[in-house]
């Protein structure tokens, strides 16, 4: 389980996780979320969940830092299960 902080305008790089499942819950601000194909935008108080081996990416396109909890699932949760697919990232944990 993490917290994280996207800074306003930030984003995650497009990446995918071959053995973790992750669930993302904004405790405060709003998520601008793409999921393979689906681009949505969740606020506090509402969660996604991105499946293993699926590309996704996060960005805060609010002016208010970006508040969430990400819980990780699955038969390998080290930090090495990770395909970045982009360079750009501006978040802090």
């Amino acid at each position: 389980v993490k917290r994280i902080t996207v800074k306003p305008g930030a984003k995650f790089a497009a990446q995918m996780h071959l053995h973790r499942a992750e669930h993302w819950i904004v405790v405060s601000g709003t998520a601008c979320i793409t999921k393979g194909e689906e681009i949505f935008t969740i606020s506090e108080n509402e969660s996604t969940f991105i499946p293993a081996n699926t590309v996704h990416t996060l960005k805060n396109p609010a002016t208010i830092p970006l508040e969430l909890i990400e819980i990780q699932s699955g038969t390998y949760l080290a930090e090495d299960d990770i395909i970045r697919l982009e360079k750009h990232s501006g978040y802090l944990e």
